[in-house]
């Protein structure tokens, strides 16, 4: 399974953006696809995930703020995020989950700054 992410970017505090993640290959009808991110000198953390079937979660900093949507169809997940601030700005990794493994995008850099 191949993921492609996209829509990252600069964007000034209070703004939003939105990230895109494509998979392609052998992708299971039932999977949790994610975003997670990682900040210059932190761990990678999860953002939001949300099963094939069943409710998002979030990282609770994002609460509010954030919203992740699939479109099963097209194998792509997205994240909505607005009210973007500098404690944001990370590198944005997209990630399908399902019974053949874990699998990873290559990262898409979202920078808040005024």
């Amino acid at each position: 399974v191949q993921l492609q992410a996209s829509g990252g970017g600069l964007v000034q505090p209070g703004g939003s953006l939105r990230l895109s993640c494509e998979a392609s290959g052998k992708v299971y009808s039932r999977n949790v696809m994610g975003w997670y991110r990682r900040a210059p000198g932190k761990e990678r953390e999860v953002v939001a995930i949300i099963p094939t079937h069943g409710n998002a979660d979030y990282r609770d900093s994002v609460k509010g703020r954030f919203t992740i949507s699939r479109d099963d169809t097209k194998n792509m997940v997205f994240l909505q995020m607005n009210s973007l601030n500098p404690e944001d700005s990370a590198v944005y990794y997209c990630n399908i989950w399902q019974t053949s493994g874990s699998y990873w995008g290559q990262g898409t850099l979202v920078t808040v700054s005024s």
